[in-house]
């Protein structure tokens, strides 16, 4: 009966390595978890404010195809941030406004 008595001693002994082996695992996944948490939160208040007015460009880059809000997901990647001044003197120059995010009433801009 002692041997099996010691035999359970043993097993609990052996669970209780493997559990402590476990929660300094987790608690290695929380402290690497939490790092990545720290290190987005600092890349997003790095990131510089979104413009308030974007012009899209052509394919060959120079002629102006869209006049967007700031933060239209129709936007393409050819897009820049511009001055409100610069986004209305797009619209009368002829540029279109975007049909998703409706610049010319934003800016109030009236054609013709």
């Amino acid at each position: 009966m002692n041997d099996r008595l010691a035999s359970r001693l043993e097993m609990l002994r052996f669970l209780e390595r493997v559990q402590l082996a476990d929660l300094e695992r987790t608690r290695q996944w929380i402290a690497a978890e939490g790092q990545r948490v720290a290190e987005r939160r600092q890349g997003e208040q790095a990131r510089p404010p979104e413009p308030d007015w974007l012009i899209e460009q052509g394919l060959t880059g120079r002629a102006a195809v869209y006049v967007h809000v700031g933060g239209c997901r129709m936007a393409g990647k050819r897009s820049k941030g511009v001055a409100r001044d610069q986004a209305l003197r797009a619209l009368a120059e002829g540029v279109d406004a975007c049909i998703h995010c409706r610049p010319d009433a934003e800016l109030g801009y009236l054609e013709g």
